[in-house]
């Protein structure tokens, strides 16, 4: 990858004489143009266009599907769209499951990461997982969270004890 500045002149000659892009000889050039390789908006979502992606949203979700067209905001549609769980069981059995979602749209701002998969690693197995039934990893998703949430419960009351006071609503102003 080519590390450009915005002051690097854009790549490829010009037809017209003078480098200067259609102004006429003499005459002042127009406002300065950016290089096509500055663009950090979602105009860089065009390369991505008819792709299969993976996205990981805020929530952290992972959604898979083939990005179909995208707006000024990066909003996404995504058409055959599977959303894939992965879950770790207590035995050290790690697991995953797929669930159709058909066409989904996703808001621009809930997009953490994107990914552009590799078509020929397509129909392999996520590296150290196994495919599961839906249900049994939704079980194991479920008891997951309830542990979590519990270790976050003991986690807050052993610091609201440390620093005295309850931790609960620690964000919350009070008058």
């Amino acid at each position: 990858m080519e590390n450009l500045t915005i002051s690097d002149p854009p790549r490829g000659g010009t037809p017209h004489s003078g480098g200067q892009l259609g102004a006429a000889a003499g005459a002042p050039a127009g406002p300065p143009q950016l290089p096509p390789q500055m663009f950090t908006t979602a105009a860089q979502l065009l390369d991505l266009t008819d792709k299969k992606l993976m996205l990981v949203l805020r929530d952290g979700r992972k959604l898979i599907g083939v990005l179909r067209t995208w707006d000024q905001f990066a909003n996404l549609v995504l058409t055959s769209t599977t959303e894939r769980y992965f879950v770790s069981s207590s035995n050290d059995r790690r697991l995953f499951a797929d669930i159709p979602r058909g066409t989904y749209l996703v808001r621009g701002e809930n997009v953490l990461l994107i990914g552009e998969i590799d078509l020929d690693k397509d129909d392999d197995l996520p590296p150290g997982y196994t495919e599961a039934h839906i249900e049994d990893v939704f079980a194991l998703k479920k008891e997951e969270e309830a542990r979590r949430k519990k270790s976050d419960r003991t986690r807050s009351r052993k610091a609201g004890e440390l620093w005295g006071g309850e931790m609960e609503g620690s964000g919350e102003i009070l008058f």
